[in-house]
């Protein structure tokens, strides 16, 4: 046992506060009184800085979670009769409470078994053509998260080969882009030549993760699939009378770049856990380090240890401990927790079995 608790808590990217460009795009939004329901000066300017940084002419939208953004979005690409095809540990499958069924009045999740979490145009289209009879629930969407729920991101060319799938099969691409910045960041490329560039109609751009304090976007490459999307978010309870304190933190964030940087300082902080950890008897990474997560897998005996210590962490996916890394991640801390792991491997190796 050590002598201190840890400072820091790496469980989920979720714990992180507010990044100080968000915050102080929200005092200055704070400053008297704006036009309420998304008809301030913030909510323009904000859109239209997600008009440039994706240079393309979209409909931005802005909710409050995760959740609305997907389930919203998919909604609006799908009539009921109608299914959505994803990965089996796709956050809209798993994580979302049957929010995507429900506000689609029924649509089906259509689900593809991926150990890492990916879609690809071969399991696309074994879904998509496997029945097409009236009695099966038409395919319409297929939805990818980037990165993935295993922390794997889709690199160019394999967006670009599923919605060249997608197309020759009448479908439509949506982005569950909770982390989208940690993947821009992955890949050095930019926003839009893995969204509309490479064939996305739908992304849902997320900011909780990513230094703000809640508030997502919803964005429409394809301004024909937004009608009426204004209304389903009212309906939705989506539509914030004080729009400016959800999308003013984007300006914030996107202005000045921080939404790039906060992304790679999580995504360095990963590659710090994975390199401290990599050779040591007894751990092993379950999947690639591609974005801001590490899963390792270790004896039982480390997790119960690391627990004793004071860590935080999930092991309900791959069944080993998931460390996810914020903006705001201490490099100190990081440390600590590589030598927690790495001490403890090295006891349990030495405890007969």
């Amino acid at each position: 046992m050590t002598d201190s608790l840890p400072t820091q808590q790496f469980a989920s990217d979720n714990y992180a506060g507010i990044c100080p460009e968000a915050w102080s795009a929200m005092e200055q939004a704070n400053r008297g009184s704006a036009t309420a329901y998304g008809e301030d000066a913030w909510t323009l300017r904000a859109a239209d800085a997600f008009r440039d940084l994706f240079a393309a002419d979209c409909d931005v939208y802005f909710v409050f979670n995760g959740t609305a953004a997907n389930s919203l979005a998919l909604a609006a690409l799908c009539q009921s009769y109608h299914s959505v095809i994803c990965s089996s540990s796709a956050h809209v499958e798993t994580d979302e409470c049957g929010a995507p069924e429900f506000f689609s009045n029924g649509s089906k999740l259509l689900v593809a078994q991926s150990k890492d979490g990916k879609l690809t145009p071969e399991s696309i289209r074994a879904l998509a053509t496997g029945r097409s009879d009236i009695h099966f629930p038409k395919p319409r969407v297929v939805t990818i998260t980037q990165p993935t729920e295993t922390g794997q991101v889709y690199t160019r060319a394999e967006i670009a080969a599923i919605s060249a799938t997608c197309r020759e099969l009448g479908l439509k691409l949506h982005m569950d882009g909770a982390r989208f910045a940690h993947a821009c960041a992955t890949l050095g490329c930019t926003p839009a030549e893995i969204t509309w560039q490479a064939g996305v109609d739908v992304l849902c751009f997320g900011g909780t993760k990513n230094g703000m304090a809640a508030g997502e976007a919803v964005i429409y490459f394809d301004r024909t699939l937004a009608e009426d999307f204004a209304y389903r978010c009212k309906q939705a309870g989506q539509l914030a009378s004080k729009m400016r304190y959800l999308s003013g933190p984007w300006i914030g964030v996107l202005e000045t770049g921080a939404w790039l940087a906060n992304a790679r300082h999580a995504n360095a902080c990963a590659q710090r856990l994975a390199a401290a950890v990599t050779d040591a008897k007894g751990l092993e990474l379950i999947f690639p380090v591609e974005a801001n997560a590490v899963f390792l897998a270790a004896p039982e005996a480390v997790l119960d240890g690391l627990r004793a210590r004071g860590w935080r962490f999930y092991t309900f996916i791959g069944g080993g401990a998931r460390f996810m890394f914020a903006w705001d991640a201490d490099p100190a801390q990081v440390d600590r927790l590589a030598s927690d792991c790495i001490v403890l491997a090295r006891e349990s190796a030495l405890v007969p079995a």
